[in-house]
């Protein structure tokens, strides 16, 4: 059975090598752009950014996920139709969407509270366009198994980003415009590229009674991802009406230092549904996938432990005279622990998944999403008024644990598996022993003394795993046996 989970690792990491290098070179623009844009400037991007989540839902409307899961029963005869139908659905209406935002930027830039920013609207309006056309084309790499080819690709995307926007700060002094152009640039060019390698497959032989099976499949991840979004990123116009772009933009910078969680998520979720989809008909899969999610709880609380203590050691390091963050930045990084515990839920989420995916019963995302944005937006309208930041990040949390638990139980009626929680338990157990102290006692940051002493606590959360039995000697030796045959493969 490991031998699987490690495979699905392996092809994680393949995918996460993208999503590695990218979210570090993403990363890498935090200290640039705290540098160079003011709080209020980083508040304007937010919010824009924000509104561009929200669009990018409605844009692709749940096509790429029919996608994945037609093409995976097709018949080879098939398999092009499946392709061009969602394609140059997303093609048509994409564009359309973008014209009428280009032609009226003032006006929807003045109703998101960004007046006064009419061209960078227009530039979103763009990136929209070219990020839909996209999707359809990345989940036919990953459904044919193409993942360095689509790791390649995205980290070209990100290159092409991040440099640009450095030297467009640095050199030509854009400002805002430096971080909304270097995105069209990257996002264009990348369309480009996966221009060449998609349209070999395309065909104008296209069913109209297919094309009505995957809508039906895909509309409801509008109302499913406008609320997953919303629990994302809702709090940014919420802090930004009950606050100020100032306050906005140093709860956005220090959420965005949750990025490592995130990029642990997003690489499971990149291998987890092509693994699942194939692995379902297995005798076994239940206990599979219950050894997976127990696997990756164990991953994403190690993450957790070790972003809790190093955050702020992190944020102290300095580049050619500048801290990694501005220090006007610094007074939100207590908000990093409950980002980074937020997306544990998450990653319980994507797991959870596997029976409404598998039974075709999208129809119970929008309830599990929905309830999650509407607890995130209650918490965050009654919790800001009071802590500030720090009530927006324990809504996300909040939404993010009511969203697992919202798929939890469909998911178990329509496809059960019985998840380890007496070794789950335990872990989290732990990793609550060696994080408590250190909160309590707050090591100096950026001090040898400091840094010894959280790591410690790192070692305790390691040794503790094993002292509870969450691995036993059994999982050790089948962990062996699994790394050892997957390396001799490889």
């Amino acid at each position: 059975m490991l031998d699987r989970i490690f495979k699905l690792g392996k092809e994680a990491a393949v995918y996460g090598l993208s999503s590695i290098i990218g979210r570090f070179l993403n990363f890498l623009l935090v200290p640039f752009t705290t540098n160079f844009l003011t709080t209020a400037q980083y508040g304007v991007y937010s919010n824009i950014y924000a509104y561009i989540a929200f669009a990018f839902v409605i844009y692709g409307y749940g096509m790429d996920s029919a996608y994945m899961r037609f093409v995976s029963s097709a018949a080879d005869s098939e398999k092009k139709q499946t392709l061009s139908i969602p394609l140059l659905s997303l093609l048509l209406t994409s564009f359309l969407f973008t014209v009428f935002i280009h032609f009226n930027a003032s006006a929807i830039s003045g109703a998101i509270g960004s007046s006064g920013y009419a061209n960078l609207v227009q530039y979103s309006a763009w990136i929209l366009f070219f990020d839909t056309s996209v999707i359809v084309p990345f989940a036919y790499l990953r459904m044919t198994n193409r993942a360095k080819l689509f790791a390649g690709l995205r980290i070209i995307n990100i290159v092409i980003n991040v440099v640009l926007t450095i030297v467009m700060l640095m050199v030509f002094s854009l400002k805002l415009e430096a971080v909304f152009i270097a995105n069209l640039v990257a996002s264009a060019a990348t369309a480009l590229m996966l221009a060449w390698i998609i349209l070999p497959q395309l065909t104008t032989k296209l069913s109209g009674s297919l094309f009505k099976e995957m809508l039906k499949f895909g509309l409801p991840y509008i109302p499913a991802g406008l609320a997953g979004i919303a629990i994302q990123v809702i709090d940014r116009p919420i802090v930004l009406a009950l606050t100020n772009e100032k306050t906005l933009g140093i709860y956005q910078a220090n959420y965005r230092l949750g990025v490592l969680m995130m990029l642990f998520v997003g690489m499971f979720d990149y291998a987890w549904r092509p693994f699942f989809l194939t692995h379902a008909r297995d005798a076994d899969a239940p206990k599979l996938f219950s050894k997976v999610f127990t696997y990756l709880m164990a991953l994403l609380l190690f993450v957790f432990v070790g972003g809790t203590f190093f955050v702020e050691d992190i944020v102290r390091i300095r580049f050619f005279g500048h801290y990694f963050i501005h220090p006007n930045y610094w007074s939100g990084l207590s908000i990093v622990p409950i980002v980074l515990s937020a997306y544990v839920f998450t990653g319980a989420y994507v797991n959870f998944v596997v029976g409404v995916y598998l039974e075709k019963k999208t129809k119970f995302l929008p309830y599990a999403t929905g309830a999650g944005a509407i607890v995130n937006v209650v918490v965050n309208l009654i919790l800001i008024p009071i802590l500030g930041i720090t009530g927006a990040a324990i809504a996300t949390l909040l939404s993010y644990m009511v969203m697992a638990l919202g798929i939890y139980f469909p998911s178990q009626r329509l496809y059960h598996v019985d998840y380890e929680w007496g070794r789950l338990v335990r872990l989290v157990l732990a990793a609550a022993i060696a994080v408590m102290p250190v909160l309590a006692m707050h090591p100096e940051p950026a001090t040898l003394g400091g840094l010894a002493v959280k790591s410690g606590f790192t070692l305790l959360f390691i040794v503790l795993i094993f002292a509870f039995k969450v691995f036993d000697g059994a999982d050790v030796r089948e962990t062996r046996e699994a790394l050892s045959k997957m390396f001799v493969r490889s």
